[in-house]
């Protein structure tokens, strides 16, 4: 391989192709991300079909859904067969320069389609926390203010913004991550000021609601499917969080300190759990939502003998 390849790969290889440990963590983590690959894309494929046949939902609330499981299954389809490459090519490597190239591309697929989709996920989750906090105040109003097409131009937003900044990962990649990590703080602070507010205002009509016997039947009954759809929500970044705060702390100390063949194991297994949000996901949108759940049975009937 000539100077300028090398050149061109250098950032990036010294960030992911620079452990030479050989370690059989990375067979592991190979056989991890191959499975997950398999039960994201099967979930979310099988969410996305039953979605279609789900009519309970208010469609903007439900195209952000469907985004959500859209990202997941091409987690599942192209960040996860990436990483296993990967992981493969740190396992196997022993002439340096014969694997580099595999080692770049495998790197780059999953470090750009991971950056892409890691950002259009965390907004679209701080887009469903505003979504449920107009639902709440907005009143009547709500289906005037958020509508399809307004939804429609903020996801296609979301998804034009996050390609712009994934594109520079594989020459300059503490850009993306530095971008990706202000967008996760940002974003996790409007969902906590959203979810926050959400709880006091429910908080305050239960009071006065209780107050009021004769009206309390109905309104009750109103403020108790909204809070389901609340909890839904919650419990989906809740899990998000939980699978992205170790990455987080490893990519911060990598960042801050440099990289280690421990650091980069370590780097490698919690990459592992942010991607296994993907296959909790679908999980959670069939415990949570009944119509999404009756839409998923339906589904597998119709393709079950």
């Amino acid at each position: 391989m000539d100077n300028h390849t090398e050149e061109k790969y250098g950032s990036i290889q010294n960030l992911y192709c620079s452990d030479q440990s050989l370690g059989n963590h990375w067979l592991v983590l190979s056989v991890i991300h191959s499975f997950l690959s398999v039960t994201a894309f099967l979930g979310n494929t099988l969410i996305l079909v039953a979605s279609r046949k789900e009519s309970s939902l208010h469609p903007p609330s439900k195209l952000l859904y469907c985004t959500l499981a859209t990202t997941d299954l091409l987690v599942g389809l192209i960040s996860e067969p990436s990483a296993a490459v990967y992981s493969v090519t740190l396992r196997i490597e022993r002439d340096r320069k014969h694997w580099l190239g595999v080692c770049f591309y495998s790197a780059a697929v999953s470090t750009v389609s991971f950056t892409i989709l890691c950002t259009v996920s965390i907004l679209t989750l701080a887009a469903i926390s505003v979504d449920r906090l107009l639902a709440l105040l907005s009143g009547v109003r709500y289906r005037h203010i958020v509508t399809a097409g307004r939804t429609r131009a903020l996801v296609v937003w979301f998804w034009i913004s996050s390609i712009l900044f994934a594109s520079f990962s594989i020459w300059k990649y503490k850009i993306p991550f530095i971008f990706r990590h202000g967008i996760i703080l940002v974003c996790l602070l409007i969902s906590a000021a959203c979810y926050s507010k959400i709880y006091l205002v429910l908080r305050q009509r239960l009071h006065v609601n209780y107050e009021e016997k004769a009206k309390a039947g109905e309104i009750l009954a109103n403020i108790a499917r909204y809070r389901k759809t609340v909890f839904t929500a919650l419990w989906v970044q809740l899990t998000l969080v939980v699978c992205y705060l170790p990455y987080s702390i490893v990519i911060a100390i990598v960042t801050v300190n440099g990289s280690s063949t421990f650091l980069h194991a370590l780097w490698g297994f919690s990459a592992a759990l942010v991607y296994l949000n993907s296959t909790l996901n679908p999980g959670l949108y069939f415990w949570k939502i009944r119509s999404f759940r009756k839409a998923v049975k339906d589904t597998v009937k119709q393709l079950l003998p």
